[in-house]
């Protein structure tokens, strides 16, 4: 592989994980019903506007779900799969649309079940080390991670102020982790292009 090819297929891969992830966030901000006048949701909104403002007229968000952000997710990460493709040469084949479809979904799907665990390990640091900060990343991070963390609260008994919830949640992320790198196999996804698997 020459410099040419090995920098294109950098840039691809960052370039690209750098706008998926914001596309991604921008749908986790909607789904999680955040604060939207906190200065780092701003500033997502204001990075990922260009792109969704002409999806909206098209696929507007219904309740929690933003489809224009998770569909230009999933055709971000379509993209990126195809270009490494063309910029690597024949060392994988593009599959039919639909199979190309289906690994733009788990990738995004893996993105997502990442993002969510790094998320839940920056918000137990957080409440040990600046567990009273009003920083808008802390808030940030705690309106992000209180959905996914209110189910499995319920679930528990009350432990006299501990909370045990993170344990299930990492436990469900981490199972579905492993059901999706099986997926990611079963519809020959080459392994190590997409983030998150």
């Amino acid at each position: 592989m020459g410099a040419g090819t090995e920098i294109s297929l950098y840039l691809i891969r960052n370039l690209g994980a750098f706008l998926l992830l914001l596309v991604v966030v921008r749908g986790v901000l909607h789904a999680s019903r955040v604060n939207f006048y906190n200065p780092l949701s701003q500033l997502v909104v204001r990075l990922t506007n260009p792109l969704l403002a002409p999806l909206r007229r098209v696929l507007p968000a219904t309740g929690r779900v933003d489809w224009a952000a998770w569909i230009l997710a999933v055709v971000i990460q379509i993209a990126i799969l195809v270009a490494i493709a063309l910029v690597a040469g024949e060392r994988w084949a593009l599959p039919d649309p639909l199979a190309l479809l289906l690994w733009g979904v788990v990738g995004v799907l893996g993105l997502l079940i990442n993002f969510y665990f790094f998320t839940l390990i920056a918000m137990i640091v957080v409440s040990w080390i600046a567990p009273g900060s009003r920083h808008p990343a802390i808030e940030l991070i705690w309106q992000i991670s209180e959905p996914v963390m209110a189910p499995f609260r319920a679930l528990l008994p009350n432990m006299g102020g501990i909370d045990f919830s993170p344990i299930l949640v990492f436990i469900a992320l981490n199972v579905a982790q492993i059901a999706l790198r099986h997926l990611a196999m079963s519809v020959g996804l080459p392994t190590g292009l997409v983030f998150g698997l």
